[in-house]
């Protein structure tokens, strides 16, 4: 298992990112538990524990997101310290 933050940056707060992410990950049965939240700035940020191919297929979508959004930027950072996730939610 990995562990990866991303940065979605773009319109992708007040366009449903979150809810939509929670749904994509959850109707496509991707191995992937961690978080989705808004942060201050505007951004989006995933924190995703998971499979290779399944985090490939996450960031492959939020380079995309959901119809509103407009993703300008996915930054990506591995995170070396241990995740431990039960499921793949929302948080505030």
């Amino acid at each position: 298992m990995q562990c990866f933050k991303f940065v979605v940056s773009g319109r992708v707060q007040g366009v449903c990112f979150r809810a939509s992410t929670v749904r994509f990950v959850t109707k496509t049965h991707l191995n992937i538990r961690g978080y989705v939240k808004n942060v201050s700035n505007g951004d989006v940020e995933v924190l995703a524990q998971g499979d290779s191919e399944s985090l490939d297929v996450l960031h492959g979508w939020l380079k995309k997101g959901p119809p509103l959004a407009k993703v300008l930027s996915v930054k990506v950072v591995k995170i070396d310290s241990f995740c431990n996730y039960d499921d793949f939610k929302i948080t505030y």
